[in-house]
């Protein structure tokens, strides 16, 4: 597939947000993995997670990676300052990194009604903060949260400029269908998650998915891929597909084996 370029994330090895202890791999090893298994870029993790300013150029730089983007979760509809967005974006900044996305999510609760007026106004602060610092926000669809499903996504599209990372897993597992996400929604998806999930992982509990391994293998999971693939091709896709496949820490060994067989399995089909 012309211009897409493949990268690999440390949430595929337990390196996230909600994870923390002596299981988690060190990141060394998590990028040694991801270079060995094909991939051409990483995504940051947690801030701090692959460096600070001062060792993460160097860092990147031993494993020949490529820094993709940064998940920056934020309460939009709650008073709230830009420390987080700041901290990655100075990141991005030390690593000499100026085509990696800022992406955007929200962090608020998924309870009662949403004040989508607010929540807009809280998305177009942090994009246009990061836009004037140099950066090209994209917002990130994700379980869990007030912008899950495709109705929701629709009001977020409607009322902000943002551009939309698509993520297949996530967008499966809220019910929606990834190929025709990509076809209603083509001009505004600008990165994509390539992900996988189990058929029972739809009628899990949220934290069940990730505890009981509901996010798979390209290609073992309900997600039509290929489908999607084909879609992503047409007329054009010419950004980053990250493969993610978000999982529990302490299985490093396993963890390096899965991700190298999902480069495989897109060098299968000419990506």
């Amino acid at each position: 597939m012309k211009g897409v370029r493949v990268a690999n994330a440390p949430v595929s090895f337990g390196a996230f947000e909600a994870t923390g202890g002596p299981d988690v791999p060190a990141a060394e090893d998590v990028l040694a993995a991801i270079a060995a298994g094909g991939y051409e870029g990483t995504e940051l993790g947690p801030p701090g997670y692959l460096g600070n300013a001062e060792t993460l150029p160097a860092t990147l730089a031993r494993h020949d990676l490529v820094l993709t983007g940064g998940y920056v979760p934020i309460a939009f509809t709650e008073p709230h300052d830009l420390d987080e967005l700041d901290l990655v974006l100075d990141l991005f900044e030390a690593a000499g990194a100026p085509t990696a996305r800022p992406v955007l999510a929200d962090a608020g609760p998924r309870s009662g009604k949403t004040d989508w007026q607010r929540f807009a106004e809280g998305v177009r602060r942090a994009a246009e903060h990061a836009r004037a610092r140099g950066f090209a926000p994209t917002f990130h669809h994700h379980a869990g949260t007030r912008v899950e499903s495709p109705a929701e996504i629709e009001r977020l599209l409607e009322r902000t400029d943002v551009p939309l990372l698509l993520d297949s897993g996530h967008l499966a597992l809220a019910g929606g269908d990834p190929v025709a996400a990509l076809r209603d929604w083509r001009e505004r998806i600008d990165y994509v998650h390539l992900k996988d999930v189990r058929a029972e992982a739809t009628e899990w509990a949220l934290a069940d998915v990730w505890r009981r391994g509901g996010f798979c293998e390209l290609g073992a999971g309900i997600v039509a891929l290929d489908a999607f693939l084909l879609e992503l091709e047409r007329p054009g896709y010419a950004g980053w597909v990250v493969v993610e496949q978000d999982a529990l820490p302490g299985d490093l060994a396993g963890a390096r084996e899965s991700q190298a067989r999902n480069r495989r399995w897109l060098a299968e089909r000419g990506i």
